[in-house]
């Protein structure tokens, strides 16, 4: 038997649905319906865990600058359409009849099944129907999962990309190194997607960095020194892993004007994805992809991690 947490439903300050997830530990998670975004993440001492900035407004049509956007059908500016695509700037609704899941996926957590159907407006600039699913769940030890479901409601095949936008919150870029990356390929959007081989044990930070590792590993680790905590990033259906931060420069640009001061060096972006490979359905067929996040100790031991 399934028992579901009952969730509360707030408004944001533009009278946007927020659904506020939480766990009997104390742990939270709000989920916008503007773009099916998570848009907070707070462990069991009230900590915040996601990066958001502090001019992010949210202000539809214009996504906040942190949380998790869903990047769908289109991650970057890989395509025809604008960058990130759609799904992001969309008002979801809240899904009362969703597909069943894994007890797994389920069972013992506090969870909200969202869908995105493709309207009018969306089929001008990107014709294929389509019906986009998104359950999150915050589990009883305040773990995040996000899971994806496109299905092709078309009667033709259509391809697409995709990707958990993740921005985590750091104590400071400098302190922070990725693990599980190493000796895996890259294209590096900063060398016109030119793809290179990864070197290092692990993946520091000293400039701007804007790579898609293809083919990645299940698991990747986020080291945060300063706060001693380690975020662990497991992944379903989306092999490639995305590594973002702007640096000092490009976020002072007019292109990212919702970051202030040096609210760079407090983020980082690691994201699930599907980029490299686009996914191909025909119509009546259905991907899944799925992302669980959890944090530990740094001294937690790689082979707890997965690794």
């Amino acid at each position: 038997m399934v028992h579901r947490i009952s969730n509360e439903r707030v408004k944001d300050l533009n009278g946007i649905d927020q659904i506020v997830l939480r766990n009997s530990q104390g742990a939270s998670a709000k989920v916008s319906l503007h773009g099916g975004q998570v848009v907070s993440w707070r462990n069991d001492r009230g900590e915040e865990l996601l990066f958001a900035s502090t001019k992010a407004k949210g202000k539809a049509p214009k996504v906040i600058r942190g949380g998790i956007p869903i990047c769908f059908p289109q991650f970057d500016s890989c395509g025809s359409l604008e960058q990130h695509s759609f799904a992001r700037n969309k008002i979801w609704t809240v899904d009362e009849s969703p597909p069943s899941l894994p007890a797994k996926d389920s069972n013992g957590k506090s969870f909200v099944d969202l869908l995105l159907k493709s309207s009018e407006e969306d089929l001008k600039c990107w014709p294929h129907s389509f019906e986009l699913r998104l359950r999150v769940c915050l589990g009883a030890d305040g773990n995040l999962t996000l899971i994806s479901r496109v299905r092709n409601i078309n009667a033709k095949p259509f391809s697409f990309s995709f990707a958990y936008h993740s921005y985590l919150s750091v104590s400071d870029i400098s302190e922070v190194r990725v693990e599980g990356l190493e000796t895996m390929d890259y294209l590096d959007n900063l060398c016109q997607k030119e793809q290179f081989t990864e070197q290092g044990d692990a993946l520091t930070f000293e400039a701007e960095i804007e790579r898609v590792y293809i083919s990645s590993p299940s698991c990747v680790a986020v080291l945060d020194h300063e706060r001693k905590r380690t975020f662990v990033l497991r992944k379903e259906g989306l092999p490639d892993v995305v590594v973002w931060n702007p640096w000092e420069k490009k976020s002072k640009s007019k292109s990212m004007a919702d970051l202030v001061n040096d609210e760079y060096r407090h983020m980082v972006c690691v994201d699930g994805a599907v980029i490299e490979k686009p996914v191909t359905l025909k119509p009546g067929e259905e991907w899944t992809g799925r992302l669980e996040i959890i944090v530990v100790p740094s001294s937690f031991s790689s082979e707890g991690l997965g690794f």
